[in-house]
This record gives structure tokens, sequence and C-alpha cells, in this order.
């Protein structure tokens, strides 16, 4: 039997593990960045194997290292933790057992499979010509886990990695499958904060007042526009209005009309362009009506950008794994965003998205990662364990 043959085989062996592991966190979601609860079920599934441990001291992040005082290269794989604040409907016999929180976007199953892949590679450990490092990362649900981690030092300590890893699930693609493209990957993620400011009075006599609301409301549509004919069609940005608030009742006329958006993008030049953008808008627009406009911009995570020889390298080694039917290049970058960009940043490696689509749900018909109703098809964190084993054994051996 092969190597690859064997991760499979012994990935499929430790399924029911992983997979209990993965409802236990679910049942008991954590936000942010201190999930001692997550934190002590990662630790308790790990006792008894030989790892070397640096733990954050800002967060509950764990970096645990397999044979770190071998000499050769070394590979980081990296696994986030954290769940969102909002309700499940699943129906799931281990659904959140905390009200408002739940595993929406598949974290769960991330810190589940890098579990896995431990496991799977201490059975291997003496074939390892090098380390790997396991990232257990809280925070990336806006909280900036990875970027504290890499700021405490925690991820260089010891020595730093020579590549690094992700995997994120994917519940509208085909379950089993390996996605991963070269260059931009996931977009830069930022939002705006925006309050016209007028005067406000009684509904009966706008002309004594100076209504915000439909300022607010013409800045919408121009913010649209200016997306579409401002900004090439080739650099996309995608631009979403999330929020408009203002007034209390129905015949008093607001003194400010809010506005919350959302834009994602792939260059700094796109991404610049919309900051100066849509501040210049605002300001001009509420001008031209006898009103001020406060824009507040909060940067948010860089593009996840993918180094194209490490990419073609996960291509090269999840197709011997999977064969050619098990991986697939995306055609197009997605709008998602996210903090292992900053690992990106440092460091050679990639991202790359596994398909869980629910059994018997056509993928494009599965709730999608956020969704109050999202599933996965728990036999595919099988593949994300051997794949995860795969890339840093190919790795330490292809480097070693």
């Amino acid at each position: 039997m092969g190597i690859q043959e064997q991760f499979l085989a012994d990935a499929a062996a430790l399924l029911p593990d992983v997979a209990a592991l993965r409802q236990a966190i679910h049942r008991e979601p954590e936000i942010g960045n201190d999930l001692p609860l997550t934190k002590q079920k990662v630790l308790q599934a790990l006792s008894g194997i030989d790892l070397d441990y640096v733990f954050s001291e800002q967060t509950s992040g764990i970096v645990a290292t397999m044979n770190a005082d071998k000499n050769g290269p070394t590979i980081l794989l990296r696994g986030d933790m954290d769940a969102l604040p909002m309700p499940e409907e699943t129906g799931l016999d281990y659904a959140s057992e905390f009200a408002g929180r739940m595993h929406a976007c598949g974290h769960d199953a991330h810190t589940a499979m890098l579990f896995g892949a431990v496991k799977l590679l201490d059975k291997h450990r003496d074939k390892l010509p090098g380390a790997v490092k396991f990232m257990f990362q809280p925070g990336e649900e806006g909280y900036q886990g990875a970027k504290i981690m890499l700021d405490e030092g925690v991820i260089e300590k010891g020595r730093d990695p020579d590549a690094v890893f992700a995997m994120h699930v994917a519940p509208n693609r085909k379950s089993g499958t390996i996605m991963c493209k070269p260059g931009p990957m996931l977009a830069a993620s930022d939002t705006f904060n925006i309050r016209i400011i007028g005067a406000g009075g009684h509904g009966s006599r706008p002309h004594l007042s100076n209504d915000p609301v439909p300022v607010a409301c013409q800045l919408v549509q121009s913010m649209q526009t200016f997306v579409t004919r401002k900004i090439s069609v080739f650099d996309p940005v995608v631009l979403t209005v999330g929020r408009i608030a203002a007034g209390t009742v129905n015949n008093v006329i607001p003194e400010i009309a809010e506005i919350e958006a959302t834009l994602r993008s792939f260059s700094p030049q796109s991404r610049e362009s919309c900051h100066q953008g849509i501040t210049q808008l605002a300001g001009n627009i509420a001008d031209a009506y006898d009103m001020t406009a406060d824009v507040e911009i909060n940067s948010g995570y860089p593009t996840t950008t993918n180094d194209a020889e490490f990419s073609k390298f996960v291509e090269n080694s999840v197709t011997k794994l999977l064969g050619e039917d098990g991986f697939s290049e995306l055609p197009a970058p997605l709008m998602a965003a996210e903090d292992f960009s900053y690992v990106l940043q440092r460091y050679k490696g990639a991202y790359a998205v596994i398909g869980c689509a629910p059994e018997d749900v056509e993928p494009q018909c599965a709730h999608n990662c956020h969704s109050n109703r999202m599933m996965i098809d728990e036999n595919a964190m099988a593949i994300g364990v051997a794949t995860h084993a795969t890339i840093a054994f190919d790795f330490l051996t292809n480097h070693g």
C-alpha cells in the first residue's frame, strides 16, 4: 500500500474520533479570542501525543509542534476554532446549547480535521524528515486572532515555518473535493459607517427641518454607481449596504441617518479608490443639501494571496492522493475574507477549500456558510485529514 492509500485508510479509521471532537465543539460554541472550553477540548484530544506546545498569552491560541528537535524543513497547518454570534436552526442532535451562538462557518470541522491530522501524522512521525506545526487559532471571525498570534511570536518560536497551509469547508461544493488557485484567493474586507447629519423636526413641516433620510438614500445609490463606473471590472470590488437606519416614529423627521456597508476588494489600488471615492461622495452629497457627513472606515483583513509555486504543489499533492477528480482549480477568487491572509503575507503557502455538501443535497442547494441552517457532510472530514497529512508529508519529503 502506497503512502497516499495508507493516509486515506488511516483518516477513515480516525473519522469517528474526528467527528466526536467536532460535535463536542459544535455543542458549546465560543466567540472571539477567548475560547476556554474549546481550548480544553483540543488539549484533551491531543493528550498522550508527543508534542511541544506554545500558547498565546492574549488568546486561546495553541501552536503544537511535532518533531520539534528534528533537523529539516518545517510546515505549519492551521485550523480556526471560533463560532459566530447567531442562532442555530439545524435541528441536529448536537446543535448549539448556547443561545445566540453557532458554528455556522465550519470552524468546528477545521479544528477537528487538524486534530485528525495530528493523530495521523503521529502514526507516521518517524517517516517525517522535518517538523510540523499545528496552529489552533481563535478569533478568525473579525477578531484578528492570526495577527495576534503572529505578533506574539508564537508561530515562529523554535523555528519559522518554511511553508503554511489551511483549508475551509464549503457546504455548497461537491463533498470531498479540494479547490485552490494561485494568486488572490480571498478578498480584503473593510466596513463603512456613515452618518448623515441634518436637522430634525415635525413630519408635517419638512421645510422647517433638514431631512437626512432621502439624502442617505441618494448616497446609497451613488455608492453603487461609483463602484460600477469608477472601478475596473477586471479589478473587481463588491460593495454591499447591509444596514440603513433613521428615526423612531413615522411623524418625526430624524436628525441623523446611518449607513453601514461592507467593501470587498483584491488590489490596494481599488481598495484605496473606494475609500477615497465613497468618503468624497458622502461629503459632497451631504453638503449639497446643507448637511454634514461623518465617515468612519474600518480596514479589515487584507487579501488572501496564495503563493503560485505552493499552490501548484498543493494541486500535485492532492491529485496524487485523490486522483484527477479530487482537485479542481477555482476559476476566480472568492469574495469572502480570512485572517490567514496575515500568515500568508509572512510565509509561503496556500489556502484551499474542501467541498462538504451534505449527503442527498445538491451542492448548489445547500445552506452556505454563515447560514443558521448550515450543515456539512462529516465524511468529507476524512478527506480533509488525509489532505492535511499529505501536504505536510509531501512538503517535508520534497524539501528535506
